[in-house]
């Protein structure tokens, strides 16, 4: 660091320093609740600037609108505490403390009581190399400061205040952008590896891809801060959207945001509005199952504040607040790069030398030398308890389905997320993701972390949350359903509802026959949306598989049975042989496939494509098929009834067979396995969601079967 910079920063402190002696007898003691805010622009004064955000680094040189570091600060008499939220991608560790620092120094609020965030606009200057960009020396310097005056001006306008929120579902704003490709449709990742089974921007409509790989949280939570008198003093908005796309310099969304709902309460400059960065790894606003219908940078943003205005005016207030904040630092590893790997990425910069890396085998090969020369992390997770709302921060770009798993888990009820805070360590899929792959999983500063780091966040940030609330978690639930409860009642063998959230394991509903996931399939994917089956608050959910399998234990299961569950395919019926088996009775891995498979015909026998289909394995090869044509991407629900050699198989509550026929049970007398998502020998295995799956020691006899189907609140009927 130069001199002139080292002066510079002293400068900025002795002034911030000043800023908050003044004004640190204002820390009241005696009364509950106090808070303030304030909004400090934090646009670079020096341009062009360095920008980060895209694969390869770009430069701006003019704002085109203000970039603003946006503060409150809270007080309950005893705890004094900041939250800020800065128009940035992602901001490094020791830029964050360094801020820190400087605004403990003039305020007294020690830097653990301090949260500190990015917007994760794509359109600011670089405070961290990332991919194919660096950063700004001369913004890195400038930044700091502003983020610590946003702090002391804030805790400068505490006054007695009080609080309320609201939270409303905001679903037509967010939607997962990571998908899952066609099994035949794959890609290859920057090393040459055709492993891509998931990436994010599948395109509208896309014929190459299946569905979503996860859920988004498409939860809006909105804090307000008002002077005693009503007056709104500040709103702190949370919701999971990764960025609009803006031109450069600009704070996106979240940027207009404030400025909009302000608008709306018809509030003078005085007021501060703030959009916190909620999960959103995986999500943005397009929605990719339809044509696009895109609202604008600016039409998105009022649209927001819009919905953000409804759930506002909804709002109780109360002046009595206390709170809690917690922070602990978590040691995870990096997935370093083997001996291969790194003789590769070093050939490769010989050729780069001091320039950017061009091209995704360069940038690639970069980010493995910086994980060699970096192997280790240290996270800092905080939890933060206002009143009755809980608040984790996280340093990650973190999927939806973490954040569901923190919502559904906090011991307090109303919980939200903010990501990129206190740091910047990259991308956390949960472990099943990994196996997918795309970019999102790539090794790299933006997705380095262990395999296992999201698990390990999420029970560091759960403990942190039981600190400040002084309960316990609560324990993830399937809520019941008017479907699940009837099936519960014809007692099945083992009933496995398939709406896991994480894990491994496929819990049966019935009893204690678990099954375990294998590598290849999603959890908590939007289940079949029938009435009698839309179970909780999020609805009814399921499993999509893609490449992989459920397997479970069936060793008592006598000759007759049954089988029923909902599914969804995901692949046109022309896309192979056999568009997919769902259901599989018959030894692991044996290439002559004996036993009972279930599944839909292909392009093998084309009188049947896209019809139910039974058979018995290579040897016999007896095949029975069905009357009527499935159509993909529509639920369906099907019951399997085998009486000794008779197979019938029943759909969508129809009380005339779709398949009734004779077919030799080729099932080995020791088989112990059946399999959900795919067949035995692993071959033509589904692609698509399965629901609700549960396996009968007996022959379901027609009514029952009738009964089931009605429960979900569906009507009688069959595919074309």
């Amino acid at each position: 660091m130069t001199s002139s910079h080292c002066r510079s920063r002293r400068l900025i402190l002795a002034a911030i320093l000043c800023w908050g002696f003044a004004w640190q007898a204002i820390e009241v003691l005696g009364d509950p609740f106090h808070a303030g805010a304030a909004a400090v622009d934090v646009t670079p004064l020096q341009f062009p600037v360095v920008v980060n955000g895209m694969f390869q680094q770009r430069s701006a040189t003019r704002a085109h609108d203000r970039l603003m570091s946006r503060a409150v600060v809270l007080s309950d008499g005893k705890l004094k505490l900041a939250i800020v939220v800065v128009d940035n991608l992602m901001m490094p560790r020791d830029v964050l403390d360094e801020a820190k620092s400087m605004a403990k120094a003039a305020t007294g609020i020690p830097t653990g009581r301090m949260l500190i965030s990015a917007t994760h606009t794509h359109s600011a200057p670089s405070v961290m190399g990332c991919l194919g960009s660096g950063s700004d020396r001369a913004y890195r310097g400038f930044l700091p400061g502003q983020i610590a005056k946003s702090i002391v001006l804030a805790d400068r306008n505490l006054l007695p205040a009080r609080f309320g929120w609201a939270v409303v579902g905001n679903v037509p704003h967010n939607h997962c952008r990571r998908w899952i490709f066609r099994p035949d449709r794959m890609r290859a990742d920057p090393f040459g590896i055709r492993n891509v089974r998931a990436h994010m921007h599948p395109g509208h409509v896309s014929p190459h891809h299946i569905g979503p790989a996860g859920p988004a949280d498409q939860d809006l939570t909105l804090l307000s801060f008002q002077a005693r008198d009503g007056k709104p003093l500040a709103v702190l908005a949370n919701y999971a959207m990764h960025y609009y796309g803006s031109p450069i310099l600009s704070g996106d969304f979240c940027g207009r945001f404030g400025a909009a709902f302000a608008k709306r309460i018809g509030q003078t400059a005085s007021f501060v509005g703030i959009m916190s960065q909620a999960t959103s790894g995986d999500s943005m606003w397009p929605d990719y199952s339809k044509p696009a219908k895109p609202l604008g940078l600016d039409g998105y943003a009022q649209s927001m504040a819009a919905v953000a205005h409804s759930a506002y005016e909804t709002i109780t207030y109360r002046e009595a607040v206390s709170l809690a904040m917690a922070e602990t630092v978590l040691p995870l590893k990096r997935r370093v790069p083997d001996g291969k790997r790194l003789a590769w990425a070093g050939e490769l910069m010989k050729n780069v030398g001091d320039r950017e890396p061009r091209g995704m085998a360069e940038i690639y090969a970069r980010e493995q030398v910086y994980l060699h020369e970096d192997p280790t992390a240290e996270l800092k997770l905080q939890a933060i308890r206002i009143g009755d709302v809980g608040v984790t921060a996280l340093p990650n770009e973190v999927y939806g389905i973490t954040g569901l798993k923190l919502k559904q888990q906090s011991p307090l009820r109303t919980t939200f997320n903010i990501e990129l805070a206190n740091g910047a360590e990259g991308y956390i899929p949960p472990p099943e993701q990994h196996a997918l792959g795309g970019y999102t999983t790539w090794s790299a500063r933006t997705a380095g972390l262990e395999v296992g780091a999201e698990p390990k966040i999420v029970a560091s940030l759960l403990g942190l949350l039981e600190k400040v609330s002084g309960k316990s978690r609560r324990k993830f639930e399937d809520p019941a359903s008017e479907f699940s409860r009837t099936v519960r009642a014809s007692k099945p063998f083992g009933f496995w509802r398939l709406g896991e959230i994480a894990g491994v394991s496929a819990a049966d509903a019935a009893g204690g026959r678990h099954g375990a996931y294998e590598r290849g399939v999603a959890f908590y994917l939007p289940g079949c949306p029938a009435e009698g089956m839309a179970a909780g608050a999020r609805g009814n959910r399921a499993a999509h598989f893609a490449g992989g399998r459920v397997r479970l234990s069936a060793a008592d299961l006598p000759q007759s049975y049954s089988f029923e569950c909902w599914f969804w395919n995901g692949l046109p019926n022309e896309a192979r042989a056999v568009t997919g088996y769902f259901f599989s009775r018959g030894p692991d891995g044996v290439e002559a496939a004996p036993g009972d498979h279930l599944g839909i015909c292909g392009t093998h026998n084309k009188p049947w494509t896209g019809r139910m289909l039974f058979f018995n394995g290579n040897d016999r090869n007896d095949a029975l098929v069905g009357r009527s044509i499935v159509q993909p991407r529509t639920w369906n629900h099907v019951a399997l009834v085998r009486r000794g050699d008779r197979v019938s198989v029943y759909l969508n509550g129809s009380q005339r067979p779709e398949i009734d026929g004779r077919c030799a049970n080729t099932v080995p007398a020791d088989c112990e396995t059946v399999f959900l998502g795919g067949r035995s020998d692993n071959l033509f295995n589904f692609e698509g969601k399965l629901d609700e799956a549960a396996i009968y020691d007996r022959a379901l006899n027609v009514e029952e079967v009738a009964k089931h189907f009605a429960a979900a609140g569906a009507e009688p009927s069959l595919p074309e």
